[in-house]
């Protein structure tokens, strides 16, 4: 009997609770179908541009490859034109330029190339098609070389730079936006609301107190992977520790601003499927190239998409501040569009 009025007590306090009942049933609804979209997308076939090639072989890696014509190619056309390798005919045989910056399409259209060549020698060999069924995966020597990183570049190489950018966004949301909240549900707050402070300078005693930790955990984060991890810092270290900063400012802001919507630490938690995981679609750990133009622009209203972008050019592309510095303005644009909402969302505990 004493369990069953437990059970009648959770039903009803869960009930009452409308927070709660759309986290339990419309958030993994509404996660279930982003994911749905993004893994049911077609994927988009690896660019390769192409120079001096013969038709026949243009014929051939079409097939499996988008193949552009050009008359010339360099590794900045390569970066500007977001294409994925060239193949240039040579005097000594042909030269594959591989972008790099997703290994696994790298080697996916590595494999392509030789196999498209192997193909196209066979055929000039023996001009009967039904002669070229066992067609050999190499059938010559091509001379490869990498805009970024080599033939050794593992994907953790070019995810790393989003994990630490997540991490760091994640926890200082979760502690931030928990921390202030129990300053609020313990009365902290509101007694020190009504003290003379104005809202602008508790919101920035708050984002001083809390960021000096964030800090912190940056930069742990970012020595140990480099320590560690024995990660490569193509570009400059100040440039990673300024997006960095930047990340954890937006996480703090943010996770001061929704700790205003909810009343335990149990809800500020159910803040993370809906503000924390649909921004994990969009940081590159998943292919963008397929998406619809549609769910790219859902991406580019999330701060971790610009965050992800800055420290994978930075850190594995070598970037400097001139090539990231849209990343970086639209960060401070986050944060400080959160700092203006925290002050504003302040009075909701005084009336000034």
């Amino acid at each position: 009997m004493r369990v069953f009025a437990l059970v009648k007590r959770i039903c009803r306090q869960l009930l009452r609770d409308k927070r709660t009942l759309a986290m339990l049933f419309i958030a993994p609804v509404l996660v279930l179908s982003l994911m749905f979209v993004i893994f049911n997308a077609d994927a988009a076939k690896p660019r390769l541009a192409v120079v001096g090639i013969d038709e026949g072989l243009s014929g051939i890696l079409g097939e499996d490859l988008e193949v552009i014509p050009y008359d010339k190619i360099t590794h900045d056309m390569i970066k500007d034109e977001r294409l994925d390798g060239a193949l240039i005919m040579e005097s000594d045989g042909y030269h594959l330029i591989l972008e790099n910056g997703d290994p696994a399409k790298s080697n996916q259209l590595h494999v392509l190339v030789n196999q498209g060549i192997g193909a196209f020698q066979q055929q000039k060999m023996m001009p009967n098609p039904s002669q070229t069924k066992d067609i050999p995966e190499k059938s010559m020597p091509v001379d490869t070389t990498y805009v970024y990183g080599n033939a050794d570049t593992r994907l953790f190489d070019v995810l790393s730079p989003v994990l630490i950018g997540f991490f760091a966004f994640l926890f200082v949301f979760l502690i931030s936006g928990v921390g202030l909240l129990r300053e609020r549900t313990t009365g902290t707050l509101e007694r020190l609301l009504s003290t003379p402070i104005r809202r602008s300078e508790v919101v920035l005693g708050y984002l001083i107190g809390y960021g000096m930790f964030a800090v912190l955990q940056t930069l742990v984060i970012i020595f140990y992977s480099i320590t560690v991890f024995d990660l490569t810092v193509a570009g400059s270290i100040g440039n990673v520790l300024l997006v960095n900063l930047l990340v954890a400012l937006v996480a703090l802001t943010l996770g001061i601003l929704l700790s205003t919507f909810a009343s335990s630490e149990f809800q500020m938690i159910q803040f993370i499927p809906l503000v924390v995981v649909p921004q994990i679609f969009f940081t590159g750990i998943f292919p963008l190239d397929g998406m619809a133009e549609w769910l790219r622009l859902i991406g580019k209203i999330m701060p971790l998409y610009y965050a992800s972008e800055a420290l994978k050019g930075v850190m594995y592309q070598g970037f400097t501040l001139a090539d990231i510095w849209l990343d970086v303005v639209i960060l401070s644009l986050f944060a400080l569009l959160f700092i203006v909402l925290n002050i504003l969302g302040l009075k909701r505990h005084r009336a000034l």
